[in-house]
């Protein structure tokens, strides 16, 4: 029987000397250094502080959900019918409808309950100092752009709750864990939260659209994670939906909720299948050719040509600038002048759109006459002159005297303060250059890129994967974030359990220890998971339902919380579970297969 080493870790079932496990006298995976087993067990629990603390975590997640059966399910579905025949962005729209229909985006940082900042500093600190944490991880006292959070965005997150020691896991789910929230209360359907999404989307384009791994970029920021997907002129997948270039410079406010992520924030990590780069680390794994590519598309996305319409969707977006513009229309053979902000007024409930040539007459036909002005009014820019003068005199986003030799010839009178405000709003509008890492304090070194081709079959990845995971950290960190207790050291796994799963513990206090066995033992004997991975205890109780070995974790999870002295023995074979607590014996049939014993 394996048994706990009390000094190297006191709360975890942990496995003595022997590192790893024989299966039918095979060796099924590499050992753990002792210095990995934070990061390893992390892959367990993947929270977003985990996740930024070890960026190789993202892209593990990606390829456990690359490796589960449910996504290859997917293919199968109707609405999925004929994709082989569509172009590449048209089955991305198929696959975000999918989304849409079966995910909603959860923002309920309750879920996976709460832990303390000292707690996780002290995990943190052999890794990375308070203060990079501090300023880098919202949960740990950052705030971002001030005008960032002016917006409130901390309240609109409810990270506004947590101003103590007290702060959420804030956990991202597998796959598995997203369909299960069916089961949660007021849920309707599957769930998850930001980095969820992007790492379910950046699997599902693989396998189900069958976008290169090479062309998907992973983006994290210390409040949002989200894909920049190198198709056509690009596009990022933003939580459930889509953003098109065309989308990025529309100027309506789903749009504005969806630049906040790359206008106030830094990027702290980008991943794809070469590798990441992280802020914070001097050493980046991702192929520096890989990078570049994503930053040459990246800023192409962010950048466009200033044309009427461009100027019509920025004042959409920066209303605080439609005062200074008004709007010339023909009426009659007579010329008219409108104030914009009242034709922007008039777009509400209208199919008609200011910033489109050809509809936006059809908008101002409808206004009342008595909005508008038989003479230009004074102090406003026309928006059809600067359009104009514009096409045929480009300006420079990066030229500051191209930009002041624009506002001194401009159509309208008024202070230069004022009309170079305009301008350099204008120029924020149609030029981004989003914070991401710097290469020049970079040293790349990586293991080389995860060579997965479209057309493998889910079998072919999975062999590759273990063939790479000896010499590749994410590859054999993906088996770990898959939960496959079969292919895997225990240890992570069990670590995790009885550290970071407060949730199962805090539902069940205000039962006894005789009350608590029924609550366990009476669940259906399902599995979120199917073949030999397992649940962790959190999302046993969150889901009320697990096989007999993922109760028993859960059971004795709560057991060392309330007994820590008490010894605790496991014994698991192909159909049972049997867990011994103190002088209790209690059985749990078990579908999973696998056969362990272990002692506290």
């Amino acid at each position: 029987m394996e048994r706990v080493h009390p000094a190297i870790f006191p709360k975890c079932l942990l496995l003595n000397g022997k590192e790893g496990s024989t299966i039918r006298g095979m060796k099924e995976y590499p050992e753990i250094p002792t210095e990995d087993l934070e990061k390893y067990s992390s892959a367990i629990s993947l929270s977003d502080m985990e996740i930024f603390v070890f960026p190789e975590l993202l892209y593990s997640l990606v390829l456990a959900n690359i490796m589960s059966p449910r996504i290859w399910e997917w293919k199968n579905h109707d609405w999925f019918r004929k994709l082989d025949t569509m172009k590449p962005y048209k089955k991305i729209q198929r696959l975000k409808q999918f989304i849409i229909d079966h995910y909603e985006f959860n923002l309920d940082l309750d879920t996976w309950g709460l832990t303390t900042k000292e707690a996780e500093m002290k995990r943190f600190a052999p890794f990375m100092d308070e203060k990079t944490i501090s300023q880098s991880n919202a949960l740990f006292g950052y705030e971002g752009d001030k005008h960032y959070f002016e917006l409130d965005i901390r309240k609109h997150f409810g990270l506004d709750k947590y101003t103590t020691h007290a702060i959420p896991f804030w956990k991202t789910e597998t796959l598995e864990a997203m369909d299960a929230f069916k089961f949660k209360e007021n849920y309707r359907a599957g769930a998850g939260e930001c980095v969820s999404l992007s790492t379910l989307y950046a699997a599902a384009l693989f396998v189900i659209c069958d976008i290169p791994l090479e062309d998907i970029f992973l983006l994290a920021t210390p409040l949002h994670s989200q894909n920049f997907v190198n198709v056509n002129d690009g596009l990022l997948t933003n939580n459930r939906r889509l953003v098109t270039k065309n989308m990025w410079f529309n100027g309506t406010d789903l749009t504005a909720r969806a630049q906040r992520a790359l206008r106030h924030e830094q990027v702290t990590i980008v991943a794809n299948n070469t590798g990441f780069i992280h802020t914070v680390y001097p050493e980046a794994t991702i192929s520096p050719e890989s990078f570049e590519l994503f930053r040459s598309k990246l800023d192409a996305f962010t950048t466009t040509e200033i044309t009427y319409e461009m100027l019509a969707n920025f004042l959409r977006d920066r209303s605080e600038h439609q005062k200074c513009f008004q709007i010339k229309f023909m009426r009659h053979g007579a010329k008219q002048y409108l104030p914009v902000e009242r034709a922007f007024a008039y777009e509400h409930g209208s199919p008609y759109k200011v910033s489109d040539k050809a509809t936006c007459d059809k908008l101002l036909d409808q206004i009342d006459e008595y909005d508008f002005y038989t003479d230009p009014i004074p102090d406003r820019i026309q928006l059809d002159k600067l359009s104009d003068y514009l096409k045929n005199n480009p300006i420079s986003h990066f030229d500051d005297d191209s930009m002041k030799g624009l506002a001194e010839k401009i159509d309208c009178t008024g202070d230069m303060n004022r009309k170079m405000s305009v301008i350099e709003g204008l120029v924020d509008f149609i030029h981004l250059d989003p914070e991401l890492p710097d290469t020049q304090t970079k040293q790349f070194n990586g293991p080389g890129p995860i060579e997965l081709k479209l057309g493998m079959a889910r079998e072919e990845i999975i062999q590759y994967l273990k063939t790479i995971r000896n010499t590749h950290p994410v590859a054999d960190l993906a088996f770990y974030a898959s939960r496959d207790l079969a292919i895997t050291d225990w240890q992570p796994f069990l670590k995790a359990a009885f550290e970071r799963n407060p949730v199962c513990i805090q539902k069940t206090k205000e039962h006894s220890d005789d009350e608590l066995f029924p609550l366990l033992e009476n669940l259906p004997n399902e599995s979120i998971y199917d073949g030999t991975r397992i649940a962790q205890p959190d999302e046993i109780w969150n889901f009320q339902r697990g096989d007999g070995l993922e109760r028993a974790i859960t059971l004795a999870t709560i057991w060392r919380d309330r007994h820590p002295n008490d010894p605790i023995e496991l014994t698991v074979t192909s159909n049972l579970s049997i867990l011994k607590l103190g002088t209790k014996e209690l059985r749990f049939e078990s579908g999973k297969g696998l056969e362990k014993q272990l002692a506290l």
